[in-house]
């Protein structure tokens, strides 16, 4: 697979909790879908929703994809994420270490 074909992706993923924040990350890396998944603890989430100011802990699932797999890893994380509208946005990785863009690439191949 030529690696310049196939665009490193940041997917940032909100979830309530560390349980759920494993699950998913897990499940996402074992299917292929993202090379590798960061769990970031006590975040401090301030939204509107429903009309209403909400205060929330949150735990950030980062991932390290390809925009060839994007489509699959959003319906995958939909599938699991217990949020009815969950933050899953996706941010364009302009350069990286060319050696770790291989193996993220490597990585998430199908």
């Amino acid at each position: 697979m030529k690696k310049s074909s196939n665009k490193i992706i940041v997917v940032l993923v909100a979830v309530g909790d560390q349980k759920e924040a494993v699950r998913i990350g897990q499940e996402m890396v074992n299917a292929r879908l993202a090379a590798c998944a960061n769990i970031i603890t006590g975040v401090q989430s301030i939204y509107r929703w429903k009309g209403k100011v909400v205060k929330a802990k949150e735990v950030l699932l980062m991932f390290k994809s390809t925009e060839l797999r994007y489509r699959a890893l959003e319906k995958a994380v939909k599938t699991m994420h217990t949020y009815e509208t969950p933050e899953i946005i996706a941010l364009s990785v302009k350069k990286g270490l060319e050696q770790y863009v291989g193996w993220v690439c490597d990585e998430t191949h199908s």
